[in-house]
């Protein structure tokens, strides 16, 4: 056995109450391919940028079609598989991906931003007007909005999904399973009546270009139409939300960043791949072995899963000099947080550009942020984010 199979990087206690940052760099330096053998199933990690990227670059030999996170129901994710984007593999995720791109029209991507730069300015405002707040509510009203307006969800009905979208993908381990579960219902019923409305109303949004699409000559179901929106709703609303709250405390950490942040509002840029890269929301991705191979100098068989642990990745010395420095000016930036390869996320340039309109805004509305209590992290080993964050804004 692995004398490193003893750290389960899978436990969610590590990253709620632990210091993964120094298990981290500890595996890198001494396992950075390792077995564990737990009760659950065995699995492989990787934690270093190179192996992690060599991965992520051969679907041929590493497979997404068999579940993309540790501990995953099996049925579920073979029932998925070739259907939903994240647990299929080429060339058939290129043609769902591709369905999923053309929605992005030039008229579509303007009244995004448009209401992107509205919705962040009401979030902020809101903030400020109240003073103290816990950011992770202010945070979660950008992704779930921009995930609506992108799916085509009326604006009157934005609150409706914000507050089914924080039960069913914002939970951590201890809440009820009752209700995550009624909150998925919810969502699912809810685009199950706006396919039928876009099947005879066509309008520029995603669930009318799935309404519509086609693979291989043959249309697709309303299964393929349901888990698709519910695998964007998901990955759009984590990765966005964690990030702001993320880059936002590291900003409060080093108040020198902050100042040289407020002083050149032109490092946004630069300073939003380095909150994408520090922060680091997706913890995980899993890849199922198809064949025998040697990955990191061990043999690994096929069907063996392995566990990429992007936030080690993005912390690698060997890519990224003093990793652990919060720096807005970091150039090369050539962070893991979207992954690479095919699966590179359809939504980066989105995320993207909802940080950079909301840290902007950030910059311009907030002169000072002041911490509120404690900050409490999610129990969870997908995805590495915030529980709470109480802080207090004051207007510029």
């Amino acid at each position: 056995m692995d004398r490193h199979s003893s750290v389960d990087l899978s436990d969610p206690d590590l990253y709620a109450t632990g210091d993964p940052e120094q298990v981290w760099a500890r595996l890198r330096a001494q396992a950075p391919v390792h077995r564990t053998e737990r009760a659950a199933g065995a699995f492989w990690s990787v934690l270093s940028h190179e192996v992690i990227s060599q991965v992520l670059r051969d679907a041929r030999t590493f497979s997404s079609r068999h579940g993309m996170r540790l501990d995953h129901n099996p049925a579920a994710s073979a029932a998925a598989a070739d259907k939903m984007l994240i647990v299929t593999d080429p060339p058939r995720h290129g043609r769902i991906r591709g369905i999923i791109n053309s929605a992005f029209t030039p008229r579509m991507v303007r009244r995004l931003e448009e209401n992107m730069r509205v919705t962040a300015a009401a979030a902020l405002d809101g903030a400020l007007a109240a003073g103290s707040c816990d950011f992770t509510e202010v945070a979660a009203r950008l992704p779930v909005a921009t995930i609506c307006d992108m799916l085509g969800v009326p604006r009157e009905d934005w609150d409706f999904m914000l507050s089914r979208t924080m039960v069913a993908f914002g939970a951590d381990g201890g809440t009820d399973g009752m209700a995550v579960a009624e909150a998925h219902v919810e969502i699912l019923s809810y685009y199950e009546e706006l396919l039928e409305l876009r099947r005879d109303d066509p309008q520029d949004d995603i669930v009318t270009a799935l309404a519509h699409a086609e693979v291989d000559g043959v249309p697709l179901t309303d299964e393929e139409i349901f888990l698709n929106c519910d695998g964007l709703i998901s990955g759009g609303n984590e990765t966005t939300r964690h990030a702001t709250v993320g880059g936002l405390l590291a900003l409060l950490d080093n108040p020198g960043q902050w100042q040289v942040l407020r002083d050149d509002p032109g490092l946004i840029p630069s300073a939003v791949q380095e909150i994408l890269r520090y922060t680091s929301p997706a913890m995980h991705v899993l890849r199922t072995a198809t064949t025998d191979t040697v990955l990191g100098g061990h043999s690994i068989a096929a069907g063996d899963q392995i566990a990429l642990w992007l936030p080690s990745g993005n912390r690698d010395e060997a890519v990224f000099a003093e990793p652990e420095r919060f720096d807005v000016r970091r150039s090369p930036n050539r962070h893991l947080t979207f992954a690479t390869g095919t699966h590179f996320c359809l939504g980066a340039s989105l995320a993207t550009t909802e940080l950079t309109v909301l840290f902007d805004e950030l910059t311009r509305r907030v002169d000072a942020v002041q911490p509120d209590g404690p900050v409490r992290r999610m129990r969870s080993n997908l995805i590495w984010g915030f529980e709470s964050a109480p802080v207090t804004l004051t207007a510029r």
